[in-house]
């Protein structure tokens, strides 16, 4: 199987901060796979739906494509005319593939699936973290340097993906786990409150999400400044 990338980036490789570059690389993604109408709530009912809890477990592409048709259905009822099931479908599938299947095996964990999807639905940014991190704690709420590191594994195979891993410190994740556990006196275990805490410092291997965030907040901003080129005012957007 061949697996293709669902959109053209090139374009975007003249930004100069590798930051934005990488989340405006990301915004055209989520837009093209129609991830910016996913709500948290509507990604959780379907994962629940199909019975995702085991996150250390493989999904094989006929789990994923259901998985997706049935994320892709709900959103087609919400948005009509914005949402092409088949076609949403074959770029998520090959897009995740893309990341977490280097290898062509045909199958990703559960978790790297959650990853993915949760990365760039549509939600609160801590809403995201709280989520991403109860994938990785215990059934008491905590978190040891293992798990964390999954996590964060599968969160920098996003940026890998469009080449821009570099500017995040490498696929490396050992940095920032020790960081973080670092940023908590060295515990053995983290809780939530802990991990929230340090993600607002915007750790190099995960500042792209927060940009992210900032991109699409920037979308409909609107300036009361002139355009030395083009003289256009207000300035809608990135200045």
């Amino acid at each position: 199987m061949i697996f293709v990338s669902p959109f053209s980036s090139a374009d975007l490789n003249n930004v100069r901060f590798s930051a934005y570059r990488t989340a405006m690389k990301l915004r055209r993604l989520q837009k093209a796979l129609c991830l910016d109408l996913l709500s948290l709530s509507a990604a959780c009912d379907a994962l629940d739906q199909h019975n995702l809890k085991q996150n250390d477990q493989p999904m094989d592409i006929l789990q994923i494509i259901n998985c997706l048709t049935t994320i892709y259905d709900r959103l087609e009822q919400e948005h009509n005319n914005l949402v092409n099931v088949p076609l949403c479908v074959d770029m998520c599938l090959n897009w995740l593939l893309n990341v977490y299947d280097t290898g062509r095996t045909g199958r990703i964990r559960v978790l790297s699936f959650k990853t993915g999807i949760i990365s760039l639905c549509k939600a609160h940014l801590e809403d995201k973290y709280r989520y991403l991190f109860k994938q990785v704690a215990s059934s008491t709420g905590f978190c040891d340097q293992r798990r964390l590191g999954l996590l964060l594994h599968d969160s920098i195979q996003i940026p890998r993906q469009l080449g821009e891993v570099a500017s995040f410190g490498g696929s490396n994740i050992e940095p920032s786990v020790r960081s973080c556990f670092q940023f908590a006196n060295n515990k053995p275990e983290i809780e939530a409150a802990l991990f929230l805490d340090w993600m607002r410092l915007e750790p190099q291997s995960m500042v792209w999400l927060p940009v992210l965030h900032r991109v699409a907040a920037a979308e409909t901003a609107k300036h009361q400044a002139k355009c030395n080129i083009c003289k256009e005012c207000p300035i809608i957007g990135f200045r």
